[in-house]
């Protein structure tokens, strides 16, 4: 009987104050998600893909740049992450030794 109560107690709780809480905050987020993006949101959103593209323009800017400047770069960057790969293979291979 002790090993019931040791279990039914623990249940009751459970079932009495956490499901319900669990279910309210739930169908609460869900509805809060349904609504949408908020107007501030949306405009932070808009600034952050307007950053993102200038950004994106940037980069195509700076390797149009550096082919005329370096045209091997893209070379020497692939064989340097090559480098660094064997590199770190051989640091894990000899730490697991």
């Amino acid at each position: 009987m002790n090993m019931a109560v040791f279990f039914f107690v623990p249940v009751i709780i459970f079932m009495g104050l956490v499901a319900p809480l669990w279910l309210i905050l739930h169908y609460f987020s869900k509805r809060r998600s349904a609504k949408g993006l908020a107007e501030e949101d949306r405009v932070e959103l808009d600034d952050l893909l307007k950053t993102a593209d200038q950004l994106t323009d940037r980069i195509e800017i700076l390797e149009r740049i550096l082919d005329v400047d370096s045209p091997n770069w893209r070379d020497k960057e692939a064989q340097g992450a090559y480098r660094n790969q064997e590199g770190e293979q051989r640091e894990s291979s000899s730490g697991r030794e």
